[in-house]
């Protein structure tokens, strides 16, 4: 091909010229999804880079909010961080000389608000953070066809995880499917500019007013909800809430492998629902715990994991759990291994009594009780307790895991559905990584390690709380005189277990038996 060209015209065409810019667009509009905030927003970031004018939109989705209670701390929890989303451009824009910039929030169906927006505002372009629930996909391709007959363009961009889809693959360009060579994949490729933040201050500028017929943020009456407990749980909203927590937790990271696994402990970092809003950045907590892991001095070699390295790993699964969902939608509704389809769970009338007692914290098992009991008055329920009360429903009930899932995803503040997929489908041993399906947690030894003097147990079951520590762990093996001291009948003050976990365990490994092979 080279003998085409005279050896001037080579010399002409191989010197490095400067691209010119790209021309700016006039206005664009930026989405806001799961990403409730303005630190380190990569979709506002291209947004303000790209045009002259950009507003923002929160959409109340109706196809997600109409089926809800009436009364759910989550679409409080968005309310209230939109509030401060909106204090926070307001300021950017302001900081530029910008007066009367602001939120735009609208409450209907995205496939029809956000095109009429666009035509509202006459944008070029619409902004968005990608999300790669099924459910979620769907929707983003009815707005991306509506705005295309516009010719408007739908751009979405990264921002919700580190690496996400296909960033950390295998050696043969496969999809991991086991947690630890994911993570050494991700630690790997994890560069700083991976962890760098998106600028947006530098580029707030321009930031336009809202149109005063576009309305900001409602009141949970204006959307037909109704206030919950929020505000006397501790869990502020919005990235100002975000902020105290992580200060908060930046204080005790080092002792967090040591406490994480006791409930009635300050050991979380308690900004899972921030992290499912996006009202921080995972970049920044990332980054923040690489740098506290980098800072600290060797360990000896037997010397327990260090804080920051215990909490970036649970970071890296949050990664983990959103790739097998992008790579693998499927585990929406069936097991991850399809072998694991084939269980018989129980059903009828009995699996619909052993549900109920479940979810109503009526079992007779105290740990598994109280744990349920605080999702039921909180919607938050430690990590560990997730995974006694997973295994109690799929192994001592013989439960269908779909059922604690989809019970989960209505009551946790923090929902997510890769990771709540992954975690119950983990402890169903049906999952990705899963645990052995033999193995099977015991509700009373796991009380007795993680909850020793049953401080959490008296918390949620305080008609237990005059048994002996030795005893509150699995009341029905008191002594008639130590029930009689503590004022407690078994079956009216508090339940006798609805099952035997002995025999429970012996059912769980036959039912199991059909994966063999």
């Amino acid at each position: 091909m080279l003998g085409f060209y005279s050896a001037a015209t080579l010399r002409a065409v191989s010197k490095p010229t400067p691209h010119p810019a790209p021309p700016r667009l006039a206005r664009a509009l930026v989405w806001m999804r799961r990403d409730l905030r303005t630190d380190d927003h990569a979709a506002l970031h291209h947004a303000l880079k790209a045009a002259r004018q950009v507003w923002c939109v929160f959409v109340f989705d109706r196809d997600i909010l109409d089926p809800l209670p009436r009364a759910d701390r989550r679409v409080e929890f968005i309310r209230d961080s939109l509030v401060g989303v909106d204090a926070e451009l307001r300021a950017l824009a302001v900081s530029h000389g910008v007066e009367g910039a602001g939120l735009i929030v609208l409450h209907g169906w995205p496939k029809q608000a956000i095109p009429e927006l666009a035509a509202r505002l006459q944008v070029q372009a619409v902004y968005a953070s990608h999300d790669d629930e099924p459910a979620a996909q769907a929707r983003d391709a009815q707005v991306r066809g509506r705005l295309a007959e516009a010719g408007v363009m739908l751009h979405t961009v990264k921002d919700h995880v580190v690496f996400e889809r296909s960033e950390v693959l295998t050696m043969s360009g496969g999809a991991f499917s086991v947690f630890t060579p994911y993570k050494n994949a991700w630690l790997k490729r994890c560069e700083p500019y991976f962890l760098s933040a998106w600028p947006v201050a530098k580029h707030a500028g321009a930031l336009a007013p809202k149109p005063e017929n576009e309305p900001g943020v409602p009141t949970l009456e204006d959307i037909g909800f109704q206030r919950t407990n929020l505000h006397q749980l501790r869990l502020p909203s919005g990235p100002a809430g975000a902020e105290e927590l992580l200060t908060d937790f930046l204080e005790r990271i080092d002792r967090y492998g040591e406490t994480r696994d006791f409930p009635a402990v300050k050991g979380p970092s308690y900004l899972s629902t921030h992290l499912r809003f996006g009202t921080v950045s995972v970049r920044r907590l990332a980054r923040l715990a690489m740098d506290r892991k980098q800072a600290s001095p060797p360990a000896a070699p037997d010397a327990p994991r260090g804080g920051a390295d215990v909490w970036l790993s649970e970071l890296i699964w949050r990664d983990f759990y959103h790739q097998v969902l992008h790579h693998h939608p499927r585990v929406v509704q069936q097991a991850f291994k399809p072998e694991y389809d084939r269980i018989r769970w129980e059903h009828g009338k009995h699996a619909d009594d052993l549900f109920a007692a479940w979810c109503e914290g009526r079992t007779g098992y105290p740990l598994v009780d109280a744990a349920m009991l605080q999702l039921a008055q909180t919607g938050y329920m430690h990590n560990r307790l997730r995974m006694v009360v997973a295994s109690f429903l799929t192994k001592d009930l013989g439960l269908d895991w779909r059922r604690g899932e989809a019970w989960f995803a209505l009551h946790l503040n923090d929902f997510d559905l890769a990771a709540n997929n992954g975690g119950w489908q983990w402890a169903a041993s049906s999952g990705c990584d899963a645990q052995p399906y033999f193995r099977i947690f015991n509700p009373v030894n796991q009380s007795e390690k993680f909850d020793p003097q049953g401080r959490f147990i008296k918390r949620y079951l305080p008609q237990l709380a005059a048994l002996p520590d030795k005893l509150i762990h699995a009341p029905w093996l008191a002594r008639p005189v130590d029930l009689l001291a503590a004022n407690i009948e078994l079956g009216k003050h508090y339940p006798l277990p609805v099952v035997d976990h002995a025999v429970a365990r012996e059912k769980t490994l036959a039912r199991y038996a059909v994966v063999k092979g």
